[in-house]
């Protein structure tokens, strides 16, 4: 959820209680990541995943500061080779907003033509990008002769893609959808306003 003001750190803390994941192990984790920070907007999001014929789950909370952008992410893991009980990992990051190259948010609209001002989307994504990760799309090179064959190198992109975070209005509700759009609204106006 995305909210400014001074109840954020304890909107953020029932956010992640409501989630049901694990809530003392995440809060602690996150907290411990945004330190003496005021938190200006934040995103609690669970995802649920089926492995063969385990269920796992996973939440993502992403916090806003004045300076910084922290990412935590927890996942549960059966008992294994390493463990002989279920065990959950936790692992937080803080990026200086000014490294944030890129906030990219796509939306998914039903019925287009009926599209009116304010509508949620039926789904969210949202990409951030701040250096950490890239990822390179490449394929072969070609020029306008079709009866052409020789080599002519590659071509491709490079996608700046550190996280990519997907919410839907049938998977995640219509609440999660608006929080979704307004975290990346402040992530965006933040970025705008700090200087690299």
């Amino acid at each position: 959820m995305a909210k400014t003001g001074t109840t954020t750190t304890q909107g953020l803390r029932s956010a992640i209680e409501r989630s049901g994941y694990y809530p003392t192990l995440v809060s602690e984790a996150v907290e411990a990541a945004v330190g003496s920070d005021s938190v200006d907007a934040f995103l609690v999001h669970q995802e649920t995943t089926f492995d063969a014929n385990e269920v796992r789950r996973h939440v993502t909370v992403l916090v806003l500061t004045g300076t910084r952008f922290i990412v935590s992410h927890t996942d549960e893991q059966g008992a294994d080779d390493t463990s002989p009980v279920p065990y959950a990992t936790t692992s937080t990051e803080s990026v200086k907003i000014g490294r944030i190259s890129s906030v990219v948010v796509s939306r998914v609209v039903a019925n287009p033509e009926k599209y009116t001002r304010g509508q949620l989307p039926r789904e969210v994504v949202l990409t951030i990008g701040w250096g950490a990760v890239s990822r390179i799309d490449l394929e072969p090179a070609a020029c306008g002769d079709p009866n052409c064959d020789a080599d002519h190198g590659y071509t491709g992109s490079t996608t700046a893609d550190d996280l990519s975070l997907r919410v839907s209005e049938a998977g995640d509700g219509p609440e999660t959808v608006a929080q979704a759009l307004a975290f990346a609204q402040a992530l965006s106006e933040a970025t705008a306003r700090t200087p690299e």
